[in-house]
């Protein structure tokens, strides 16, 4: 009678070849140059029992004999690490033996209903086998279904057409445990993308061939050429049909195990875990000793410091909290704030333990080290809810410095947003942390406690506090009003409703109170920036001429950088300049220094970059507000790469000029604040007062300020993958940051000029280890790419007439660019094969274009300065 899975005939035994193979390289690589090896057997296959009520229920024996291993490609002598080597050399006796052991499935209408073999065999053997007997699995008749076989329980949809079918299963569905662990933010992550595909022909109701093959391939998202695959091979070819066994009569199954062997077991056709143990690896304290020098605190914005970040990385992973605590005990405070680092990044339960039973909040001697460990945790690029929950019993306890209480909650805001972004906004942690914030912000009376709980919420941009940020933009004091309003812009403009923009024209239009020019412009960036109406861009235009003289250019910039940009508002702005009302001659000539500017720094296939400068001025020529952004983007993500932002106020009385209106009472201050990575750092202040201005320009050295230097982990990818053909492999990129930022702001009154500095020093590595692991051989590519540069930003302005002239300038040096990679195959004795092929380039430097005007003015203020120079005498 006919059957719905492949039929056996009684009494014969079907002899087949088998082959499964692996290759490891680059996406875009040809298959004969690449990494790999091929394991090859006979199988013989057999009937041992049918049920007799029905036959499609089937038991078949299956064993694997003569096993051989070796290369993928063909390699010269020298370069095979299996030559000269027997099988039960490389595999090892015992497990040779467990491999030829036989196994044997029941078959129900062509599905594997139950696995046996035997109870303490090797799980690498085991799967090897599991990989085989998944083989065996299909159907006769198209469709879908959800099946279990080796890669877990997965979605499957079969083809048929006369004597072939064609099994297709869809790894993303696959129920199984691996680790797997990806990068907050798209754009730092690494595309994974996987197919499996098996075809069958058959021949008589039974299997003449079987050919399968999985592929695996990653990209980094920012480097698309920065990348590898996997391929998994397997091939089962019928050789001869001989005469065989005779079935064994019984009515169970049971019985026919029973008699057949009764240590056989069921066991799970879902592969298990397995992990090859490092025979030779260094201990924890061994590797830090060998990468110590690099993690100096001098040689920070070297691409081997972030080398040694990474490495460092992944052997605290695997890391007892006792060893973590041995290292971070023994060390001195130079190079404690970079272990600091590295173990908050490596994200194990062990290492935030080990460094939460370090760091003692209650003790403010030691605010370098908690500063350094609540950064970290902000760039966490996978955090766990355990984290959030003990930086909220932190906050809640006992601190002794009041910036590290700060930093606290400004960490717990960006936490929030992570765990939000990955589902995780109900979570009790979060739901109690979210409580937190908004509660103590409601009772919240001083100022410097508002803006803390300000800039909370500013990184974790929850869609409820959008009214409560409207509340401070439009009704809080200057600061405060500023910060609420700098948070609302980086909501996405999605979530920016009707009550939003309402809010952000009362205040640019100043409807019902006078707001600082700083929340006036950043209200206007918001407008224009989430889908504006005709008539809002038109009443923004209508309001250049009647503003502050400075504010009036700013404006104008702004619009001018729209349009130059095309950004998405410039169509409708370009509407609005048809009517002559909004565009004349008297609103786009106005006068100022202020300007605001938005340029490319690449351009590229994966991934796109843009700098933006904008700077505004008050009336009487001193700097209020300068804002350098970078921004990475993709085809569906964006990332807030950097932000500097340098603010001052109230500083007119030094040089003796009148205020702009509004501004008269403002307290005299300057400060820095910086976005690294999506992440809002704790502002840094200059200066706070006039007594602290004027001590502090009587001692001005002009030395920048520190505002952040560290070690950072941008891209953290892992991906366990289960191979169909019985091992295990695995994909790893990471990505380190090496970064050191400094800005400073200098003030001359005898030449009547000021100048902002700030530093960018930046290097980057970035590590891919794709691995196939079979335990008796491992096989591989590793990628590596490095490079380090600098970015300075200066602004220097000479105030001594009017218009002033502010000169801007955006240098970068020269860059080198390093990508290394290593293919392998290796045996556990150190037997290894490795191709290598590197390249180097420099990246000339170059100073970026800002607006035509700017570069007019720097000609005046550097010829200005030869002038003056020999007028002395």
């Amino acid at each position: 009678g006919h059957t719905t899975g492949p039929s056996l005939n009684n009494d014969k035994l079907y002899k087949f070849a088998y082959s499964a193979e692996v290759y490891v390289d680059r996406v875009k690589a040809s298959l004969q140059k690449s990494a790999g090896y091929r394991i090859s057997s006979g199988v013989d296959v057999n009937l041992l029992w049918r049920n007799p009520d029905n036959d499609d229920d089937q038991l078949v024996k299956i064993t694997m004999k003569d096993v051989q291993v070796e290369n993928v490609n063909e390699r010269p002598a020298a370069k095979n690490i299996f030559k000269g080597k027997s099988t039960e050399k490389i595999i090892g006796k015992d497990y040779l033996e467990a491999l030829q052991r036989p196994i044997v499935v029941e078959l129900v209408r062509g599905k594997v209903k139950t696995f046996y073999s035997y109870q303490n065999e090797p799980g690498f053997t085991q799967n090897i086998k599991r990989g085989l007997a998944s083989l065996f699995q299909l159907q006769l008749h198209s469709g879908s279904s959800r099946e279990v076989d080796i890669s877990g329980k997965c979605n499957t949809t079969y083809h048929v057409r006369q004597d072939q079918v064609t099994k297709i299963k869809d790894l993303d569905s696959c129920e199984i445990e691996r680790k797997r662990f990806t990068s907050h933010n798209r754009i730092l992550d690494v595309g994974t993308k996987g197919t499996s595909a098996t075809v069958y022909v058959l021949e008589d109701s039974f299997i003449k061939s079987i050919k399968a093959e999985e592929n695996f391939v990653f990209v980094l998202n920012y480097r698309r050429k920065t990348g590898a695959k996997i391929i998994s091979k397997q091939k089962l070819e019928l050789k001869s049909v001989q005469a065989g066994m005779g079935l064994i009569a019984a009515k169970q199954v049971a019985g026919v195990i029973k008699t057949l062997d009764p240590n056989y077991v069921a066991v799970p056709l879902e592969a298990e875990p397995v992990k090859s143990e490092c025979k030779k690896c260094p201990s924890l304290s061994e590797h830090w000793q060998s990468i110590r020098e690099h993690m100096h605190p001098d040689k920070l914005s070297k691409p081997e410091a972030a080398k040694s970040f990474l490495s460092f990385i992944q052997n605290i992973r695997k890391a007892t909290k006792e060893e973590i605590l041995k290292i971070i005990r023994s060390e001195n405070k130079e190079f404690l704030p970079q272990v600091v680092d590295a173990v908050t990044s490596a994200q194990t339960p062990e290492s935030l333990e080990a460094v939460l039973e370090f760091l003692d909040f209650k003790d403010a001697s030691t605010f370098i080290l908690q500063e350094r460990f609540l950064y970290a945790c902000g760039f966490a690029s996978h955090p766990s809810e355990m984290l959030l929950k003990s930086l909220t019993e932190k906050f809640k306890g006992d601190v002794a410095n009041e910036e590290i209480r700060e930093t606290l909650v400004i960490v717990m805001g960006a936490l929030i947003r992570k765990l939000c972004d990955r589902e995780g906004c109900k979570l009790p942690a979060v739901v109690e942390a979210k409580r937190l914030i908004l509660n103590r912000l409601e009772k919240a009376k001083k100022d410097d406690k508002v803006q803390m709980y300000l800039l909370a919420l500013k990184n974790a941009l929850l869609p409820e506090a959008i009214p409560v940020l409207l509340k401070y933009a439009e009704s809080g004091e200057g600061p405060i009003s500023s910060l609420a309003a700098t948070a609302l812009q980086r909501y996405d403009p999605s979530f920016l409703t009707k009550e939003v923009k309402e809010t952000m024209n009362r205040i640019y239009h100043q409807t019902r109170k006078v707001h600082e020019k700083t929340v006036r412009t950043t209200a206007a960036a918001i407008i224009l920036n989430s889908n504006p109406s005709y008539m809002e861009v038109k009443n923004i235009l209508l309001s250049i001429g009647e503003l502050p003289m400075e504010m009036n250019k700013y404006m104008l910039s702004m619009i001018q950088d729209i349009l130059h940009f095309e950004m998405p508002s410039s169509k409708t702005v370009r509407q609005v300049l048809k009517d002559m009302r909004a565009h004349n001659y008297d609103r786009f000539s106005k006068m100022g220094s202020s300007s605001a500017y938005t340029g490319y720094i690449t351009r590229g296939p994966d991934v796109s970059s843009t700098y933006s400068l904008d700077i505004l001025y008050s009336g009487s020529g001193i700097l209020r507000r300068s804002n350098m952004n970078i921004h990475v983007f993709d085809r569906n993500t964006e990332l807030h790469a950097i932000q500097v932002v340098i603010e001052a106020q109230g500083l007119e009385s030094i040089i003796a000029a009148t205020p702009d209106e509004g501004e008269e009472n403002l307290d005299s201050f300057a400060g820095m604040s910086a976005i690294l990575f999506d992440f809002q750092l704790r502002p840094v202040t200059f200066f706070q007062g006039y007594g602290d201005l004027m001590s502090k320009m009587l001692s001005a050295t002009g030395d920048p300020m520190n505002v952040v230097k560290g070690l950072v982990l941008l891209t953290d990818f892992l991906q366990e993958i289960q191979l169909q053909s019985g091992p295990t492999a695995s994909a790893e990129f990471m990505g380190g940051l090496a970064i050191d930022i400094s800005g400073g702001m200098e003030f001359s009154l005898w030449y009547r000029e000021s100048k902002t500095n700030v530093k960018n020093r930046v290097a980057v590595f970035i590590a891919g280890n794709t691995e196939v692991d079979s335990f008796f051989v491992k096989t591989g590519m590793e990628t590596t790419l490095e490079a380090e540069t600098a970015l300075d930003f200066i602004s220097t302005v000479q105030f001594s007439q009017y218009p002033f002239l502010v000169c801007m300038q955006m240098d970068r040096v020269d860059s080198p660019f390093r990508t290394h990679m290593t293919k392998y195959e290796s045996l556990p004795s150190g037997r290894r094969y490795t191709a290598r092929r590197g390249k180097a380039a420099t990246l000339a430097g170059n100073e970026y274009p800002l607006h035509q005007e700017n570069s007019n003015m720097c000609k005046k203020v550097f010829g200005a300065k030869s002038d003056s120079a020999g007028s002395w005498f």
